[in-house]
């Protein structure tokens, strides 16, 4: 094992190395990751109740776990993003170079940022309901 992360209700412990992950706690919250394959996975990030395991240089990302607070993402286009933001229940994945960005998750919880325009963002910061993007 070379990391373990968690949501609000499960964890995740990871062999980046192997590619083997295992998941344990409440299932709808990201405790079931049975046949999720971790191979080349550089970062893993969370939610209250989801994951979401990103290969930043494939673009290669996938979510799982209560798909209303983030763990529904397939669709989603992760190439080049740079960096990645959560609250309790939103992800915003974030390329600082193009400024380009999206959100999913709970609208009311920073999951709608559709039609932002990220350019220039030097820094983003989190509450458990909302995210502040900043360009110093």
């Amino acid at each position: 094992i070379t990391d373990v992360f968690s949501t609000g209700r499960a964890f995740l412990a990871l062999n980046k190395h192997s590619g083997v992950g295992f998941c344990w706690g409440d299932d709808d919250r990201g405790g079931a990751c049975s046949g999720k394959n971790f191979t080349g996975i550089t970062d893993v990030f969370s939610t209250w109740g989801a994951f979401l395991a990103l290969n930043k240089h494939s673009g290669v990302g996938f979510c799982w776990g209560r798909s209303s607070t983030g763990g529904a993402c397939s669709g989603k286009n992760f190439t080049g993003i740079t960096d990645v933001f959560s609250t309790h229940y939103a992800f915003l994945a974030l390329n600082k170079h193009s400024g380009v960005g999206f959100c999913w998750g709970v609208d009311g919880y920073g999951g709608a940022c559709s039609g932002k325009d990220f350019t220039g963002i030097t820094d983003v910061f989190s509450t458990g309901r909302a995210f502040l993007a900043l360009n110093k």
